[in-house]
């Protein structure tokens, strides 16, 4: 039987449209609702502490109306875990969050920040909320998140796909490695950050990865093709190189 790996699509940057004319279009809800019909497995959004693109009302739409899993990216903090509470989303990712940054810039360092993410880990399963904690492919960090509860780690692709040549090969045999680990220690591998139509084939093909969490490229190419066929061809690309 063929592995399934399913494609969670990050709706971040419709909400950051629409904030930069400070209206109600474009439609957050519309983007993901037209994420389920256009095949995609899973909606992913960043409820960040400055609500730079999603707010706290998108997350509950999204919620109460779209008939995907949620995927809902935040820190690890006492108002996040709050509204996680509430909302419950089907997983929780927690990652690692600067004010300054305009994107996620690296994996949690959780040996670091163990007491407070395992602290998180056991209200969230309290919840039946799945705890994801975005890592590098980092051994020692996989240890620990495993320690901390984590249900899954989604193993932050950026390094790998940012480089080229040997380079690249050199980050992709980190992300093999920790997968194969993984697996051993019982907790689920996705992977996310950066990846666009060149970059997913390699990643797919690591057997333990069951999902992928991409947001910028599509849409990005959504503004040139639209949603639904850049969703079909992401599809596409995932499926035929497992």
């Amino acid at each position: 039987m063929k592995r399934l790996v399913k494609l969670g699509v990050n709706i971040d940057h419709v909400a950051t449209l629409r904030n930069a004319r400070g209206d109600a279009h474009p439609s957050v809800l519309k983007a993901a609702q037209l994420v389920k019909a256009s095949g995609g497995d899973g909606i992913t959004v960043h409820l960040r502490e400055d609500r730079r693109h999603i707010r706290d009302n998108d997350v509950l739409e999204i919620r109460k109306n779209v008939i995907l899993p949620m995927n809902l990216e935040i820190a690890a903090t006492d108002e996040m875990k709050n509204i996680a509470l509430q909302v419950k989303p089907n997983s929780c990712c927690i990652v690692p969050e600067k004010r300054a940054e305009l994107t996620t810039e690296g994996g949690l360092d959780v040996q670091k920040n163990f007491d407070v993410l395992s602290d998180f880990s056991k209200a969230l399963k309290k919840a039946g909320i799945l705890t994801s904690l975005f890592i590098d492919a980092d051994m020692n960090q996989l240890e620990w998140a495993a320690k901390a509860g984590a249900d899954i780690v989604e193993f932050h692709t950026g390094s790998y796909c940012h480089k080229t040549g040997d380079a690249r090969e050199a980050e992709l045999e980190k992300i093999i490695a920790a997968c194969a680990r993984a697996e051993k220690l019982g907790v689920t591998c996705h992977a996310g950050h950066g990846l666009t139509y060149e970059t997913v084939p390699d990643i797919v093909k690591i057997p333990q990865i069951v999902e992928l969490n991409i947001g910028h490229f599509l849409m990005g190419e959504a503004m040139f093709e639209g949603l639904p066929e850049v969703i079909r061809k992401m599809k596409a690309v995932i499926s035929e190189n497992l």
